[in-house]
């Protein structure tokens, strides 16, 4: 208690000049948001369409993360969780900084199956299904917009794949804002480059001449299985497997704000686009809560 209580007395001395402040902050203000950010709560952007239309990109979410350290996990949350495919260090410290302060990005999708759990991909009727421990799954969260390719200027490739309502024009989508003469040159583009340009839902996907919908796993102590609700443009356990549960570090809960950038910090497309940007805001996807 006495080393506290000089600490304090220290922390609170008047006249502090500017590199005293500069090391409080590096020695208090620091660890105290890290402690925070890794065990309470996080703040974090949609950078893929793997998760449409529950998540957009350019949506920012806010994850609880100290719930998830003493109340298990269920079926169908939304989840945030470290790049699964990444190469992390065997150094017990090198892998914590890795994982908590800088190295791999942050991937968000919905758990479909838990610890223990049988999962399998089937093809049934010409669409894909998933089974867990004999049950079919109905997932009504599933993408049921098509996916269609649209050029994006100062993007490399030039485009982007994006759900589209086909029963309203290109100007007036909901989701992503394009035009029909986007939407024209990247058809051109994506052909020309021997790619798909619109991918339906509820069909099956084939990469590298394997069928990623067909899959039957059994799932360790320590395994998860997680999918995107964009079935038909998302990376997860059909191309990567089970998900390491130690990999995981937060639940999605709320939905903050919408803006359709690819920005890391809206201020910028703020700065760039001062009358266009207010166009690109979805006002009606603001403070949500996500299921």
């Amino acid at each position: 208690m006495n080393v506290i209580h000089r600490f304090w007395t220290w922390l609170r001395r008047p006249n502090k000049s500017t590199i005293e402040q500069w090391i409080e902050t590096i020695v208090v203000i620091v660890p105290i948001a890290f402690v925070i950010r890794t065990y309470f709560y996080g703040l974090y952007q949609v950078p893929t369409g793997s998760m449409e239309t529950t998540m957009l990109v350019g949506e920012r979410f806010f994850a609880d993360k100290f719930t998830v350290l003493f109340r298990p996990l269920k079926h169908e949350d939304i989840i945030t969780f470290n790049d699964p495919t990444y190469n992390y260090s065997s150094n017990y410290v090198k892998n914590l900084f890795e994982r908590y302060v800088w190295g791999p990005s942050n991937w968000t999708k919905r758990l479909i199956g838990l610890p223990g759990d049988h999962i399998e991909g089937k093809i049934e009727d010409g669409k894909p299904v998933v089974y867990r421990n004999g049950v079919k799954l109905d997932e009504p969260y599933i993408n049921k917009y098509p996916l269609i390719g649209h050029y994006v200027e100062g993007k490399m490739p030039p485009w982007e794949m994006r759900s589209v309502d086909e029963s309203i024009s290109y100007e007036d989508q909901p989701f992503y804002r394009m035009t029909a003469a986007d939407v024209d040159l990247g058809k051109k583009l994506l052909e020309r480059y021997g790619q798909e340009w619109k991918r339906l839902p509820y069909t099956p996907t084939i990469d590298n001449y394997r069928n990623i919908d067909v899959y039957d796993v059994h799932l360790g102590p320590t395994q998860v299985w997680a999918m995107g609700d964009n079935r038909k443009g998302s990376l997860d356990s059909r191309y990567w497997g089970p998900l390491d549960l130690k990999l995981i570090h937060g639940k999605i809960v709320i939905r903050l704000w919408s803006i359709d950038s690819n920005e890391s910090w809206f201020i910028i497309d703020l700065i760039k686009h001062p009358i266009d940007f207010w166009k690109r805001v979805r006002w009606n996807r603001f403070f949500q809560f996500v299921y």
